[in-house]
């Protein structure tokens, strides 16, 4: 059975950098024989946008983004540095988003950054973001740094470009193994019970 994965692109920017990076990874799964192009689906924070939590119409463009989270394998998510921190659309994500949809579930964190930053919100991310909804981080991470030189054409630019590339496919790679390893967790771990509804 092909895995399912979800690329999500953190940034509130139509257009934006982040997208940019979400849709090569997603490319370079297909290419790499990773996920067949039904099983892959690219959430874009940029494009639809989710409302500020909590919102008076939560059905809307939530419920779609839930479908595709609960019957994904495991998560991409690309996180661009805002000074210095992961950007409001993502944080407002992680409040929408639950135990349902990303439980027990493997994440890539990939930051993006136009200098030499990038790291700052993955920590971010690392350390606030999981509790509740269980999300799994992989120890591998991505951080894409100088964006906007990098991973624009079908081939590398420099060898900056190419080393990124090649960086990018390891940590695919890695993602795709832990997808494949974590999937009976889902059904040996239950979530009903209301006691332990939230993490500690």
């Amino acid at each position: 059975m092909s895995l399912k994965l979800v690329l999500l692109a953190g940034s509130s920017q139509p257009s934006s950098q982040s997208a940019k990076v979400a849709a090569y990874l997603q490319r370079r799964l297909l290419e790499l024989g990773h996920c067949a192009p039904a099983d892959l689906s690219l959430i874009d924070l940029g494009a639809t946008p989710l409302p500020l939590w909590p919102a008076e119409d939560q059905a809307g463009a939530w419920a779609d983004c839930a479908a595709l989270l609960r019957e994904a394998d495991g998560l991409v998510l690309v996180s661009p540095e805002w000074h210095g921190m992961a950007s409001p659309a993502l944080k407002n994500f992680f409040v929408y988003a639950g135990r349902r949809e990303l439980g027990h579930k493997p994440g890539l964190l990939v930051g993006v950054s136009a200098g030499v930053g990038g790291a700052y919100p993955l920590s971010e991310l690392r350390a606030s973001s999981y509790k509740n909804c269980r999300l799994c981080y992989v120890p591998e991470q991505l951080i894409v740094r100088q964006v906007d030189s990098v991973m624009n054409g079908d081939a590398p630019i420099d060898e900056a470009d190419a080393r990124i590339r090649a960086r990018a496919d390891w940590a695919l790679q890695v993602l795709v193994h832990y997808a494949q390893a974590m999937r009976p967790l889902r059904t040996a771990i239950q979530f009903e019970s209301a006691a332990f509804a939230n993490g500690m």
